[in-house]
């Protein structure tokens, strides 16, 4: 899934990182022949770089970005009292992540208008940011939506 690139820093390395909008980091290495990135050398090359995007493989994944703590949860629902607006295609705001926890029951998750699948208490729905999806209850239910984002904001 491509990324918009918001900053750099060194890691412990002293490899350069790329930070995503989504909170992410890659790595940016300019180390011939493997990888010819001259531009991640100056400060100039990177600034020319800001705003362009790298694919993420790790949001490809769904993975929840390291340091991203929950700051809010919706109210318990279920097949009745799920709110309109999420049987609609809806997306999370950047850098803003979510997590479907279903208590009891099952519950559809479209992702991208990709085929459902089932959300159970086993299996939790992770909401990637800026990603469009919706839920579908079809039989008995309980679930609420934690939503994450990085500690420094």
């Amino acid at each position: 899934m491509d990324r918009e690139i918001v900053g750099f820093e060194l890691d412990e390395r002293d490899d350069w990182v790329a930070r995503l909008d989504c909170g992410h980091n890659q790595r940016v290495r300019h180390r011939l022949p493997f990888f010819n990135r001259p531009w991640v050398v100056t400060d100039e090359g990177r600034r020319s770089k800001l705003g362009s995007v790298l694919a993420c493989v790790l949001c490809d994944h769904r993975e929840l970005p390291a340091g991203f703590s929950c700051y809010k949860e919706t109210p318990v629902f279920d097949q009745d009292t799920v709110p309109n607006g999420l049987h609609k295609d809806h997306a999370t705001k950047p850098g803003v992540w979510g997590l479907i926890c279903v208590r009891e029951g099952q519950l559809l998750y479209t992702i991208d208008r990709e085929e459902p699948v089932a959300v159970t208490p086993l299996a939790s729905g992770v909401l990637v940011p800026n990603v469009r999806h919706a839920v579908r209850a079809e039989t008995l239910v309980r679930f609420h939506v934690a939503f994450y984002r990085a500690a420094s904001r």
